[in-house]
């Protein structure tokens, strides 16, 4: 049995991205969830489109999707994982960044890529998560990081 399905999820397509996370565009940066383990991982993806606003200034000629919108893919896929491990969607409770560590830039994200984004739980309580987070393109490290978020209710 597969962990997506251990879980009792199947392949998560947009619609259900959309209704678990409250992001749009043009900061939706998760385009599916490959496979969940409540309370353990996530692996989701975003698709790397040409189309993608910051590569009109980052950076012309040369396209690179900037570090930071990988750990906020990161972190987007991570708020699926507290969502639904958490049971929180139509809550509008949100998963709000606290702390970025040990953050590192390996090898640039180009267009055309499909950028896998694994996420992990490294602590977790109905209050404040710690994640461990890897983005990579066909099994090579772009980005790599730990962060904190926390869970609140909507202002």
């Amino acid at each position: 049995m597969s962990e997506d399905t251990k879980s009792g999820f199947e392949d998560y397509d947009i619609r259900r991205v959309l209704a678990a996370l409250p992001h749009r565009y043009p900061l939706l940066l998760v385009d599916r969830v490959k496979s969940i383990d409540l309370g353990e991982k996530i692996h989701a993806v975003k698709a790397v489109s040409f189309n993608e606003d910051f590569f009109q200034g980052h950076f012309p000629g040369q396209p690179i999707m900037p570090g930071v919108l990988q750990i906020e893919a990161l972190a987007q896929a991570a708020g699926v994982l507290g969502i639904e491990t958490f049971e929180l969607a139509g809550s509008g409770k949100l998963v709000l960044f606290m702390a970025i560590e040990n953050a590192k830039f390996r090898s640039p994200v180009t267009p055309g890529c499909l950028l896998d984004l694994e996420v992990e739980f490294t602590r977790k309580s109905s209050r404040v998560c710690k994640f461990k987070g890897t983005a990579s393109v066909e099994g090579k490290v772009t980005t790599e990081a730990e962060f904190t978020a926390m869970i609140a209710d909507p202002t």
